[in-house]
């Protein structure tokens, strides 16, 4: 081996001592970096972590009291996929918040204070495969075409939030889905709901801890589960008529009696005038028969 050769070896371990101090360097004040993954759990973070490294393919930010995820800071992370966001302070406004971050497949958001989903929350996660927003308490509106374009969904948890309705499109057009959590929801079990439950009954989706699956209004059906409760929810639909449908009965009958009379009373008028002309041309034929003799 010449001369020049040897050092190779050496030159290589001091490569990858280098590599190895640059990645400590980089690595976040308080959390542990591994090969491609940044682990910040339980850190008493309140604010999104500097100092990143940008190839970072796996981040765990669970039990903090992070508030809010800065669009900006997240779209140099262009290679994550996996993003643990559970038991921090996340709430208000998400839109746009990944638009930065397409490749994530599993994003946990579960144990925050969500408020709502709407379309622009997750748009732009188009290979997303696991979201999990569950225990979030204040969770009351997901828009009917929150998921649109989250078409690889395989795994949704909304489970223990303050849900009361969701719209059957919301899920049924998710080709991919396959398991999905609404256990422990104050589900508002009313005709508008019946959509639902039936596409529960019909749907192949696995539906986990199914036994707390129930209704929380109205009081008649409450603690029923779903969708047992589609029987007595469907003839309740059918054949229960509410105070409106009264009054509209009322109002179509006075119409058709108003109606009625309305016309009886003209065909009255009509045939009393046609009596009198009839009778004067009578009398007219007459009086002049009388004067011709």
């Amino acid at each position: 081996m010449s001369l020049s050769g040897r050092p190779r070896p050496l030159s290589l371990v001091f490569l990858l001592g280098m590599g190895m101090a640059s990645e400590n360097i980089h690595c976040p004040s308080g959390c542990s970096c591994q090969y491609l993954e940044v682990n910040c759990t339980g850190q008493q973070l309140r604010e999104f972590p500097a100092a990143i490294p940008l190839d970072t393919r796996q981040l765990i930010l669970a039990a903090n009291n992070v508030s809010y995820l800065p669009a900006v800071e997240l779209s140099f992370l262009a290679d994550l996929v996996y993003l643990d966001c559970r038991k921090n302070l996340l709430g208000d406004d998400l839109d746009f918040t990944f638009i930065g971050v397409a490749k994530l497949v599993y994003l946990d958001l579960s144990f925050n204070n969500l408020t709502q989903v709407t379309f622009s929350t997750f748009s732009h996660l188009l290979s997303l495969v696991v979201l999990k927003i569950s225990d979030n308490p204040n969770l009351v509106v997901i828009e009917k075409d929150a998921f649109a374009n989250n078409t690889w969904l395989r795994h949704l948890d909304v489970s223990r939030t303050g849900l009361t309705f969701l719209d059957t499109s919301t899920v049924r057009d998710l080709p991919n889905l396959r398991f999905l959590g609404l256990s422990d929801n104050l589900w508002h079990c009313n005709c508008s709901f019946l959509d639902f439950i039936t596409w529960m009954t019909e749907t192949n989706i696995h539906f986990p801890d199914a036994d707390n699956i129930t209704c929380y209004t109205p009081e008649g059906l409450r603690a029923m589960k779903m969708p047992a409760v589609e029987a007595q929810l469907h003839f309740n639909c059918l054949t229960q008529l509410y105070k409106q449908d009264y009054i509209f009965l009322c109002l179509i009958g006075f119409c058709i009696f108003f109606a009625g009379t309305g016309a009886a009373w003209l065909a009255g008028i009509c045939a009393v005038i046609y009596e009198v002309h009839t009778s004067k041309g009578e009398e007219e034929e007459e009086e002049e028969e009388d004067a011709v003799n």
